[in-house]
């Protein structure tokens, strides 16, 4: 069993969101939250799941001086991508609700990555999903945005939000990885770093 594994070691995870600490909780794993700002641009001409393998790793990188050799370290990313084209977190009212006109009644993709470090190794990976939603009425936008304040995530929405509840038609691969944390894959690689 991964807890027992992890009995000796000592996990952090690199971020402050709330779905990303519920679901590490759900996997019944005691980690600490560190946080570090972090500058998440990459470089252009990137496959989509290369960029948020690419930021899980920047992020990781941070905190690489501070690594003991009982530490593991967790980071990911997610990002939502429309015909190619990366929505990260909206700026404003006006974006996201640009953003969530552009999802309604399509499909768009969902890739969460996830990057285990050690003083030793280091482990990447991602997952992908696709989700598809039924058009929205202009006022259930202006009403998520008002309510929920989506500013903070990617594609200016949750999908465990009232959104998410209300919109959500159908759903291809895993409901944790369009949360931002792909567990499935995160075990793995956690069992990996306990017993590396």
């Amino acid at each position: 069993m991964l807890h027992k594994l992890l009995t000796n070691k000592k996990v952090i995870l690199a971020s402050q969101s709330p779905r990303r600490q519920e679901l590490l909780k759900a996997l019944e794993v005691d980690f600490e939250v560190h946080l570090k700002p972090i500058d998440e641009s990459y470089p252009a001409g990137m496959l989509p799941s290369e960029i948020a393998e690419y930021i899980a790793k920047k992020k990781a990188a941070a905190f690489l001086d501070q690594l003991t050799t009982d530490t593991i370290l967790i980071t990911g990313d997610t990002l939502v991508f429309k015909n190619e084209k990366a929505l990260g977190k909206p700026k404003d009212v006006e974006e996201a609700t640009r953003m969530l006109q552009s999802l309604s009644g399509t499909s768009h993709e969902v890739i969460s990555s996830i990057c285990v470090t050690t003083s030793e190794k280091q482990w990447v990976t991602h997952d992908k999903a696709t989700v598809y939603f039924r058009v929205f009425a202009k006022a259930e936008i202006q009403h998520y945005i008002n309510t929920y304040k989506p500013f903070d995530k990617a594609g200016a929405y949750g999908i465990q939000e009232w959104i998410g509840h209300v919109a959500l038609l159908k759903l291809e691969g895993s409901y944790n990885t369009v949360m931002g944390l792909p567990t499935q894959k995160l075990y793995s690689l956690l069992e990996l770093a306990a017993t590396a």
